[in-house]
């Protein structure tokens, strides 16, 4: 095993011998030392929090989310962590909705164990730069942690501006419909374009089994939606390993599919608002926000299927209309990346027709059709392209060479992947939505869908490989009929 790099400071190597030949790295610290485990792929949770780790791929991976309380009445516990961790000047973000759930009762708790709260509930809630603004007028200066009450968006915006501020964060969620409160990204709509900055994971987590199972059935569904969703976010990180030659973990991929099996084994039971079960879908969502953290980027919990969210998301936004939960678009999203990757299975490739399409690209073109399908935020969508250049001649030609060499590992990963029909089956028995039209999508969004989310981020995923060989378009049509012209029974 190769030994790893990025050692931190004020470290000492030490070699040991345990059957074979291992090594771990001890950490010293005035309170001890601590010693630098091997991450395997069965971690739990709270085996997890505030740890370091080695790993067979060569880095160290930091766990920076300290503590997460996943249990009933979890929000008592909240003053009991202050005195832990020694804040003493809270500053809690809501809005009208989420202050009524569960933050009152947040101020409430806080100032009965003696501490200053400051709440602020937010009146701009677009979750722009807006928000960042009124948000930076109204903080206390002395605060020394921000805690966010809510789910998605609260929580991307509490931890981007906690992170600029350079303060702890805590996040106390009011349902679990998404798997981003132990990130160490923020999703945040920066000039008209939703847009993904590295930030880092907050410091704490409550997730009140009490609170998550009383909330409308849909969000519930909705989480679950987001963690059936890493079926194809994976598949993207390993195409992008073979093709495109992308730093890839296993252990964390491992360690994301290992809870996802665990968590849908018992998933029907959600239903009936089972509070062990919900309790383990909510810790089924940090574990793999947490995998995000291990890496330092949302790779082994986001691909495809969550570029077609933000892009739902940003349209609905532009048209007024309310988009449905993150994670359910996300079950959605993954229905029809599957659908998409079945005909592509049926196709029979022709390289060298890839590599004409690739010479023919006209970015110019290009341009408008940007312009045409994403609005306001097509300015942005074309900064970041000409950034990342993902889509130019020369890079695309050496992918198709990258595939045309490595076609039969492709198509064995794409094998693997469950069926559209079996994740319908699983969503179904959920009463998820499945279906586009389930969401408010219809037949010309949709296609507008498959053919430019792709350019939400400068990722590598199924969506761009199949625009690489020049079969976007052509696929884009058969999907979008297959679920809109009663083909499915």
């Amino acid at each position: 095993m190769r030994r790893p790099q990025r050692f931190p400071r004020n470290t000492t190597l030490i070699w040991t011998e345990q059957g074979r030949r291992r090594f771990h790295l001890w950490t010293l610290k005035t309170d001890g030392v601590h010693k630098l485990e091997y991450l395997r792929n069965d971690f739990t949770l709270q085996e997890c929090l505030g740890r370091s780790f080695s790993c067979g791929c060569g880095k160290i991976h930091t766990a920076e989310l300290r503590a997460a309380e996943v249990s009933s009445g979890a929000l008592l516990t909240l003053s009991g962590y202050m005195e832990r961790f020694g804040w003493r000047y809270p500053f809690v973000i809501c809005d009208s909705i989420t202050y009524e759930i569960a933050g009152k009762r947040v101020v409430e708790i806080l100032e009965q164990a003696g501490y200053p709260v400051k709440c602020h509930i937010l009146t701009h809630t677009a979750f722009d730069e807006a928000t960042l603004g009124e948000l930076a007028i109204h903080i206390d200066r002395k605060c020394d942690l921000v805690v966010g009450v809510g789910t998605g968006s609260i929580n991307d915006m509490c931890r981007y501006f906690s992170f600029k501020l350079d303060r702890p964060y805590c996040i106390v969620a009011t349902a679990a419909p998404m798997d981003g409160f132990a990130s160490s990204v923020s999703a945040l709509t920066v000039n008209n374009l939703k847009t993904t900055y590295e930030v880092r994971m907050p410091a704490l987590v409550i997730g009140d089994v009490d609170i998550l199972k009383a909330v409308p059935y849909r969000m519930i569904a909705a989480g679950l939606g987001d963690l059936i969703g890493k079926f194809t976010c994976l598949c993207d990180w390993k195409l992008a390993r073979l093709i495109n030659d992308e730093y890839y973990c296993e252990t964390t991929v491992e360690l994301v599919e290992n809870c996802i099996r665990k968590v849908l084994k018992n998933a029907g039971a959600a239903k009936d608002r089972d509070p062990e079960v919900i309790g383990d879908i909510m810790e089924g969502l940090l574990l793999t926000g947490v995998a995000m953290g291990l890496i330092g980027n949302s790779r082994p919990a986001s691909g495809c299927e969550h570029h077609i969210s933000h892009y739902w998301e940003m349209l609905f936004e532009q048209q007024g209309r309310r988009p449905a939960p993150h994670g359910a678009q996300v079950g959605v999203g993954t229905v029809l990346i599957l659908k998409l990757t079945e005909l592509l299975r049926q196709e029979t490739i022709d390289f060298s027709k890839a590599r004409a399409a690739a010479i023919a690209y006209d970015p110019e073109g290009w341009k408008e059709e940007i312009r045409a399908a994403y609005g306001s935020a097509a300015g942005g969508v074309i900064e970041m392209e000409a950034r990342a250049r993902k889509n130019e001649t020369a890079g695309r030609l050496l992918r198709i060479d990258a595939m045309e060499r490595n076609w039969e590992a492709i198509t064995a990963l794409l094998d693997q992947l469950p069926t559209s029909r079996q994740v319908i089956g699983i969503l179904k028995s959920l009463d998820a939505p499945w279906l586009p039209q389930d969401i408010g999508v219809d037949a010309g969004l949709l296609r507008d869908t498959l053919k430019y989310c792709k350019e939400v981020r400068p990722r590598y995923t199924i969506l761009q490989m199949i625009w690489d060989l020049g079969l976007l378009d052509e696929l884009t049509e058969k999907t979008a009929a297959f679920f809109t012209q009663g083909q499915i029974h």
